[in-house]
C-alpha cells in the first residue's frame, strides 16, 4: 500500500491476529493479549457484530513485524461533526515506541483518511484521554482540533 521508512502501510489480515492483539494491550492494557485477539479474530474474519464498517490499517517493517496499527469505523455522529452525515472514527492509534517519530503514525493516518473519503466521510473524528498529552499533541499536529473537553461518571447500582 505505502512505504515509509522501511515500513509498509496495508490493510491487517487475520495473520496479523497476534501481533495486533498484543499492540492493542498496550494501547489498552484493561484487556489481556487473549481477550484482543478473540476480538480480532472476529473483526478480522468478518463476524464481528457490527453495524457500521471498522478497517484495521497495520504499519509493517521489512521483516514482518507489526509495529503500529490504526483501527477506523463508521459512526452516525461524534461531537463537533456534521450530524446530518456519518463521520469515520479513529478507534484506537499506536506506535511501539521505537518507532515513534518517523511518520508511521502519520502513514496509518493518511490510510485511514483515504478509506474514510472512499466511505463518503467528510470528517474524521478521534478522542484521547485527559492524561495522554502526548496523544493529545499527535492529533494536533496531525490536523484535529480539540472540539469538547468531558468530564466521565460512574455510579453503582
Amino acid at each position: 500500500m505505502h512505504l515509509i521508512n522501511n515500513v509498509r502501510i496495508r490493510i491487517a489480515t487475520s495473520s496479523d491476529c497476534l501481533p495486533l492483539a498484543d499492540l492493542r494491550a498496550r494501547l489498552w492494557p484493561q484487556s489481556s493479549s487473549e481477550e484482543h485477539a478473540r476480538e480480532l479474530t472476529a473483526i478480522l474474519n468478518g463476524t464481528a457484530l457490527r453495524v457500521l464498517p471498522l478497517i484495521i490499517f497495520v504499519a509493517e517493517e521489512s521483516g514482518a513485524a507489526v509495529v503500529g496499527f490504526l483501527e477506523a469505523g463508521l459512526r452516525s455522529c461524534a461531537d463537533g461533526c456534521d450530524a446530518s452525515r456519518p463521520v469515520a472514527y479513529v478507534e484506537g492509534w499506536f506506535v511501539v515506541e521505537h518507532r515513534r517519530g518517523q511518520g508511521i503514525g502519520g502513514g496509518l493516518l493518511r490510510a485511514a483518511e483515504a478509506w474514510a473519503r472512499a466511505q463518503g466521510c467528510r470528517e474524521m473524528a478521534s478522542d484521547a484521554s485527559i492524561e495522554n498529552e502526548l496523544s493529545q499533541r499527535v492529533h494536533e499536529s496531525s490536523g484535529f482540533t480539540v472540539t469538547a473537553r468531558s468530564v466521565l461518571y460512574r455510579k453503582s447500582l
